[in-house]
């Protein structure tokens, strides 16, 4: 603490010599990609993390950055960085999904496995009666699998959604929980936007999110989740506009970590080659303590590269797939991709498959807190990373990976149960044929991953 006054110190100083740029005068969150003016980010030598510093009257982010990068006793100091929500523009086909007859529409046992391709086997199996989609990563194998342990639908794992917030609960009239979860399938969460313990969603992009990795099912309404059964932990750090701050960010992952969750979430992406130091410190932390983190690499057209916080240490970063077995023409490439899963849309060029529906899932509709549909224009890997999630999830509770059990009792237990469990994700991925810079390992497989070793013919 005793290092504190100097920095301070050579805010104030700056602050006199330093006039801030009119673009950054104004409160909130700048532009996409950009930073959120006001404070900075710092950390010293010898400090555990970095911290937010109010900025002076007049003082600018990049100026006051530089020049406090010029101090030794300065770990790091850089803006706040903002990161933002990495779903595809997308037009719909004609099919939009939405619910027809309301909120508490119900559909017919079976009737998700005709607008969820993504959770179909690629191939017929026998005694079925089900579609089949060749760019589906058989969850229904999954479930068959875990149902056979007695951990059906990953049942006691905790997944947290860092994203804009669930539609997980009533609150006056404003606020409706979607009818497609239930009130007990969720953990405590946070709000790091608004600072209270209500993480709602103002946006709808994390409720389609949360929905992917754990929406109800056998309930009669909407569709159904890949772990329906883990809890899941809202944890809001983007905003109504799907925005957030790298500072919030961080607080979000740690949140996380201390309040038990094994799986982290994340489908937003900073800026192409930006760095982002307080985020991967807390990602580092989360590997330390065993907890797997997924990633969405990021959309072309929103990002021009595979970025944090897919890029961060121990991150697993997931690439989007279609309908068709394709790399989604949205899905950026890059030697950071460790898998695909499912993100909808249309294919990349060179795919002779032109099936290009979304992904679907009950959530808000545009611009309402309190209705909902099951709309066609979800695209992107953002979904995808929400796959990747709920079969980690799976893979947890069927223990099915080789690495340390779900409560390691050493450090070193909880990192190797992390690595144990990206590389027995990477070797049961099915290979599309694609570059490794675009595909990483291949297309999760679901069934694969959750099947009993012996089966695989997995040692150690």
């Amino acid at each position: 603490m005793r290092r504190t006054p100097p920095i301070l110190a050579a805010l104030g100083l700056l602050a006199a010599v330093v006039c801030a740029p009119a673009a950054q005068a104004a409160t909130g969150i700048a532009a996409a990609h950009g930073y959120a003016p006001g404070h900075i980010v710092v950390k010293l030598d010898g400090e555990r993390r970095g911290r937010t510093l109010p900025l002076p009257a007049g003082a600018g982010v990049h100026e006051t950055t530089a020049a406090l990068r010029a101090n030794p006793e300065v770990a790091y100091a850089v803006p706040d960085y903002v990161a933002t929500a990495s779903a595809d523009p997308f037009v719909p086909p004609d099919d939009s999904g939405t619910l027809s007859h309301g909120a508490e529409a119900a559909s017919a046992a079976g009737d998700w496995a005709f607008k969820q391709w993504n959770f179909l086997a690629p191939e017929a199996e026998g005694g079925l009666r089900l579609p089949t989609s060749v760019g589906g990563i058989d969850a229904v194998g999954a479930w068959r699998n875990l149902d056979e342990i007695g951990r059906p639908g990953a049942l006691g794992i905790t997944v947290a959604v860092l994203d804009t917030g669930i539609a997980y609960r009533n609150d006056g009239s404003r606020f409706q929980r979607s009818p497609d979860f239930a009130a007990n399938q969720f953990a405590p969460g946070y709000d790091f936007v608004d600072h209270d313990r209500l993480p709602l969603d103002e946006n709808g992009h994390g409720t389609h999110v949360a929905g992917t990795i754990g929406e109800e099912t056998g309930n009669g309404i909407g569709l159904t989740g890949i772990a329906y059964n883990a809890k899941l932990m809202p944890v809001r750090v983007l905003d109504a506009h799907g925005r957030g701050r790298a500072s919030d960010i961080a607080k979000g992952i740690r949140f996380a970590v201390r309040h038990g969750a094994q799986v982290i979430n994340m489908s937003f992406n900073f800026g192409c080659g930006k760095k982002v130091p307080e985020v991967d410190e807390a990602l580092r932390e989360a590997y330390e303590q065993g907890v797997v983190a997924i990633a969405s690499a990021g959309n072309l057209g929103s990002e021009t590269c595979v970025s944090e916080p897919a890029t961060g240490p121990r991150v697993i970063a997931v690439g989007g797939s279609t309908e068709g077995g394709c790399l989604g023409s949205y899905s950026l490439s890059g030697p950071e991709i460790d898998l695909l899963a499912p993100g909808g849309g249309r294919p990349s060029s060179n795919c002779a498959s032109i099936s290009s529906r979304p992904i679907y899932q009950v959530t808000l509709r545009r611009g309402s807190t309190k209705d909902f549909a099951i709309p066609g224009d979800y695209v992107g890997t953002s979904m995808a990373a929400a796959h990747a999630s709920g079969v980690a999830a799976m893979v947890l509770a069927a223990d099915s990976y080789g690495g340390p059990r779900i409560y390691p009792e050493s450090e070193q237990g909880a990192k190797d149960r992390v690595i144990s469990l990206t590389r027995w994700l990477r070797r049961t991925a099915r290979d599309l044929g694609l570059p490794r810079v675009e595909q990483g390992a291949g297309l999760i497989d679901a069934a694969a991953a959750t099947a009993p070793r012996r089966y695989l013919g997995a040692t150690g």
